[in-house]
């Protein structure tokens, strides 16, 4: 078996790790495969969303595979960090191919470990399952974030829980997860899948070009001053005028033919 699966189901692609019997993590093969995966997502223009999720029950991701990538690492010398600026993890989509502007949903189907955070932070939208944990371990093995987890983490949460969560080394489990708002939802461990396709089902019920302008407007946005976030929002968000489906969805409004009108 393949240990990526990538599937093209309307105008979704199903990207799904598939190592259960070392709990999804990602060995070189895999992260390669993951680039193919990503790039291949990113270029095919049939498809506007992605679905991420891990194979089997118990593991979404428990981060790299220390067996192929500790010892490259120590033996890299000071030159590591450089070397690795345009590779990222998880196929580049932690840092490299981060910038697409297609959605992405993370559907969470049990523990995520050490860089497999990181992986989720880099998804748009993350479903968990009740039975899901985030194992902050990595700092247990004298590292911690390097591919976009502790940017990501601090622009999620904020500082004070990045640092608690990042420091300590502890796991949460879901329900903690969703009060510091580093998932979305939390859903019975069987409905995790299901949900994850009602979020994209109501994404894609909107016009593409809008999905996409918003998505980049929030990643432009994030950490910088006032006047440059409504500087940046107004330019991205009024590019988008130009769009011939607002015509006709204003129309729908109009004569009174929308679906999501609201009745009283």
């Amino acid at each position: 078996m393949p240990k990526v699966i990538y599937e093209k189901r309307d105008q979704i692609a199903y990207i799904t790790l598939n190592r259960p019997e070392v709990h999804n993590a990602i060995d070189t093969e895999t992260d390669e495969l993951l680039f193919e995966a990503w790039t291949q997502f990113r270029d095919d223009p049939d498809i506007r969303l992605a679905i991420l999720t891990g194979s089997g029950d118990k593991t979404f991701c428990a981060g790299a595979d220390l067996k192929s990538h500790v010892d490259p690492w120590l033996n890299a010398g000071p030159e590591l960090g450089r070397s690795l600026l345009e590779k990222g993890f998880a196929g580049r989509i932690t840092r490299g191919l981060h910038r697409t502007p297609k959605p992405i949903i993370a559907a969470l189907n049990g523990w995520v470990i050490g860089g497999g955070i990181e992986l989720a932070l880099a998804c748009d939208i993350r479903i968990a399952s009740e039975r899901t944990n985030f194992g902050f371990f990595h700092m247990r093995r004298g590292m911690h974030f390097a591919d976009g987890g502790i940017v990501r983490l601090v622009n999620t949460v904020g500082v004070g829980m990045a640092m608690e969560l990042e420091l300590m080394g502890e796991a949460i489990d879901a329900q903690r997860a969703k009060e510091i708002h580093l998932v979305n939802r939390v859903v019975p461990h069987g409905d995790v899948m299901t949900t994850a396709e009602d979020v994209a089902a109501k994404i894609l019920r909107n016009p593409r070009a809008a999905v996409e302008s918003a998505k980049q407007t929030i990643l432009e946005v994030v950490g910088r001053p006032l006047d440059d976030q409504l500087r940046l929002e107004c330019l991205y968000g009024y590019s988008t005028m130009g769009n011939p489906e607002i015509v006709e969805r204003r129309d729908e409004f109009i004569e009174r033919r929308d679906e999501d009108r609201v009745t009283t």
